[in-house]
């Protein structure tokens, strides 16, 4: 079978390695539903908004200031809301929440997009090192913040990687969540993402409502701006790569939107998406106790910070 092919198959749900956003939301009308959105200002985020605004969604667009989502986001909708989330701030994240309580709205997805990648020196928010703190708790603090408004039918999407694979042997180091013991920049990306996925089953099986969706998704490797703070050598090399094996910035949205509002979707929690199917997740990622001890940590972490 050639590489090819590979990529052009599709799964169980239709859709595939080379479907993009706009193929999966092609006769989607989402007028009427309300979709919060983390990290919209480039990249997986702004795709996502753009294609579920065209398809007449409500948007609430966040990013590390609520201007520069506005310059990135408001020409796709008149109705869109542009809201700082600097997810390392946890003030940031309150404010947030308040002023989506405020609204009263209820949130049909809340798909959390945003996260830093493989920072090269260690670097800290809280007193946590930050990929583990912005990439996770950021997120679980927004969401469990929200979900008094998710809707009867909501959906909650964790943006995770195929990288959790690598996270450390025990999954999460929880006796090293500053950083300070030892720093290995993928390791400590891996254990973030690995993260996301054991939230999503937790959260899955904790929500209240059994219309209500949790998961978790790997959107592809994909060169946005997600990488930044990478090796030099690794940024060429993804660059003579791209042409070749990296998806597009409208096919790394795919996932994301498949689950967060496509109907094949619903009714499906507690899984790991790839590609629009479900996948398999490492053996770690669906380790029960691990996404419990888990959950009740970053609940300490959020009443502490």
């Amino acid at each position: 079978m050639s590489v090819l092919s590979i990529f052009k198959r599709k799964g169980l749900s239709g859709f595939g390695y080379g479907s993009t956003a706009e193929d999966i939301t092609g006769d989607i009308d989402l007028k009427g539903q309300t979709i919060l959105v983390t990290g919209t200002s480039s990249g997986l985020g702004l795709e996502t908004v753009r294609v579920l605004a065209r398809r007449g969604a409500k948007i609430i667009a966040t990013g590390r200031t609520a201007d520069t989502v506005r310059a990135a986001c408001s020409s796709f909708s008149p109705t869109l809301i542009s809201l700082a989330c600097e997810l390392s701030d946890p003030a940031s994240v309150r404010a947030c929440v308040a002023t989506v309580k405020k609204s009263g709205e209820p949130l049909n997805a809340l798909i959390c997009n945003a996260g830093i990648m493989a920072l090269p020196t260690l670097q800290q928010a809280c007193g946590y090192e930050l990929q583990f703190f912005t990439n996770h708790i950021g997120h679980f603090m927004l969401v469990t913040g929200l979900l008094d408004r998710l809707s009867e039918n909501g959906r909650v999407v964790l943006v995770s990687s195929d990288a959790h694979r690598a996270a450390p042997k025990n999954g999460i180091e929880f006796d090293n969540l500053s950083g300070a013991r030892s720093y290995r920049p993928w390791a400590m990306y891996a254990q973030s993402k690995l993260a996301n996925l054991l939230f999503a089953r937790e959260l899955a099986r904790r929500l209240k409502s059994k219309k209500q969706t949790a998961n978790a998704i790997h959107p592809g490797v994909i060169k946005t701006n997600l990488g930044r703070s990478m090796n030099p050598v690794i940024q060429f090399a993804l660059a003579v790569a791209e042409p070749l094996v990296l998806k597009t910035v409208a096919q790394g949205a795919a996932t994301q939107c498949y689950v967060g509002v496509h109907p094949g979707a619903s009714g499906v929690s507690g899984e790991y998406f790839a590609d629009c199917n479900v996948a398999e997740g490492s053996p770690i990622s669906r380790d029960a106790s691990l996404a419990s001890r888990l959950w009740e940590e970053s609940e300490r972490i959020a009443m502490a910070v």
